[in-house]
């Protein structure tokens, strides 16, 4: 068989299923490449995982006996075969993110956030569903995709298989500072990271005690190396929005503004993640009030 794969995201994040659809069929013995309009092949899959907002699927597959779809982009649907989910991923499919590890140690999140579909997806009880090896074979990175490692109860073994690999470690969808407790957080200062990201989202919930018991536990105190995605356009005030951004970096920790649906934002907010994620400017200028004077629908300065 001939197996085109294609990726509806585009190619600025390696697709884990398709990788794991490579590894899969090649040692099925068929032939795998990226789709192309110019082959021909007996079966495509194309994969999603952003919705309409941020990914378009716009693409005809013209040229297949077979096209399945399949991702969170196209909504609920089955996961894949067990014979695939546990294939290591075929990193050759995206040549520019070799000597990068993409993986999940762990799925579920008992959190259920209105904003997230991991909940409902993966079940509300985080769980292990693989060990290291399974996707990491020595690459100096890894990008850990877990929701949320620190809620597994098998957590501590795998924090402790990531610093035993010696690679630096992104754990991309941040950890819950809600769990860190003395004992992981030692595990966790042993881990390299470039950058530990946190979150909060919630401009009901005060979490100033939680950050601040993470400042005593770790020997990490780099500004630039302890982020916090604040979730904004979610049922937040602007109030609310600046109050986490401007306690966080009292604090010593980087807020990164997230839009929830950018496109219907509010201008204020839009401003607001302009002034916080642009680096340099928010360094340099120390108040929101002094970036964008007119918060009603001023222009921001440049």
């Amino acid at each position: 068989m001939k197996i085109g794969l294609y990726d509806v995201d585009g190619h600025n994040w390696p697709n884990l299923c398709l990788m794991k659809l490579s590894a899969y069929h090649k040692a099925q013995g068929n032939i795998v490449e990226m789709w192309t309009p110019e082959g021909s092949y007996d079966l495509v899959y194309k994969s999603r995982v952003f919705t309409d907002t941020y990914s378009k699927d716009t693409q005809v597959i013209p040229n297949a006996a077979h096209v399945i779809c399949g991702g969170t982009g196209y909504g609920p649907g089955p996961n894949l075969p067990d014979a695939v989910e546990h294939t290591r991923p075929d990193y050759s499919l995206y040549p520019k993110f070799q000597g990068t590890a993409y993986g999940f140690l762990t799925r579920g999140c008992p959190r259920s956030c209105g904003f997230c579909i991991v909940s409902g997806k993966e079940g509300r009880r985080s769980r292990q569903v693989a060990d290291l090896s399974e996707f990491w074979d020595g690459q100096r990175e890894i990008k850990l995709l877990d929701p949320n490692l620190l809620a597994c109860p098998d957590h501590e073994r795998l924090i402790l298989q990531l610093a035993d690999s010696r690679a630096w470690v992104d754990f991309t969808q941040g950890l819950d500072i809600r769990l860190i407790t003395p004992d992981n957080a030692v595990l966790l200062n042993r881990v390299r990271t470039k950058m530990i990201h946190f979150a909060w989202d919630d401009p009901n919930m005060d979490l100033t005690p939680y950050f601040s018991r993470f400042q005593k536990l770790t020997h990490i105190h780099d500004f630039r190396r302890l982020k916090v995605y604040v979730l904004t356009n979610f049922g937040s005030t602007h109030e609310q929005d600046l109050y986490r951004v401007d306690t966080l970096r009292a604090m010593g920790f980087d807020p990164y503004v997230m839009i929830y649906n950018r496109p219907n934002a509010p201008h204020v907010t839009r401003q607001l993640q302009r002034w916080v994620n642009n680096k340099r400017v928010f360094r340099t200028v120390p108040a929101f009030a002094d970036y964008a004077p007119n918060k009603r629908g001023g222009a921001a300065h440049a």
